[in-house]
């Protein structure tokens, strides 16, 4: 995979587990009968009505929607792995950016939880980016996934049954 494919779904399940991100990558995939997956899509199909969604770019990133003033927004169901959501919005800004769209900021809801976070781009978070992205690449290119990792939220995780059982 090259760098120019990597979608926003790579960078936010680098972050969640790189057992999940070497599944999804190789298209080993089980969100469509997951429980917490379905929940997410009832809540994207709820929520935020009045707002042109989904808003794909280059067939690589998918932008929840994008408001007035330039915030691309990103809508979760809740905080649990809120440092994944954060640097998978950080990466649309990046990936605008290097395509020369500038001046955006980023923002993700929780309208459940009635709260928003305020996400920016620095120019350490973008040397970060491209650190994360060879990262990504080198473990989807692996011929195995990585070795299983227990987390707190693996149990709750689309892969669970396959990975850790």
């Amino acid at each position: 995979m090259a760098a120019n494919n990597i979608s926003g779904m790579h960078i936010y399940y680098y972050f969640v587990c790189h057992r999940k991100l070497w599944y999804y990558s190789n298209e080993i995939q089980f969100e469509s009968e997951n429980e917490n997956v379905q929940l997410g899509k009832i809540l994207d199909e709820t929520s935020y009505k009045r707002k042109s969604k989904h808003i794909m770019i280059d067939n690589v990133i998918n932008i929840d929607y994008i408001s007035e003033h330039h915030i691309l927004h990103e809508v979760k169901k809740s905080r649990k792995i809120e440092d994944a959501g954060i640097w998978q919005l950080k990466y649309y800004l990046y990936y605008l950016k290097q395509r020369g769209v500038e001046e955006l900021s980023g923002r993700i809801d929780y309208p459940l939880l009635k709260q928003s976070v305020d996400v920016y781009l620095s120019a350490e978070d973008e040397e970060l980016l491209e650190k994360y992205i060879d990262e990504i690449i080198r473990i989807i290119n692996q011929p195995l996934p990585p070795k299983c990792d227990l987390k707190n939220i693996c149990k709750s995780c689309a892969y669970y049954d396959f990975c850790c059982i």
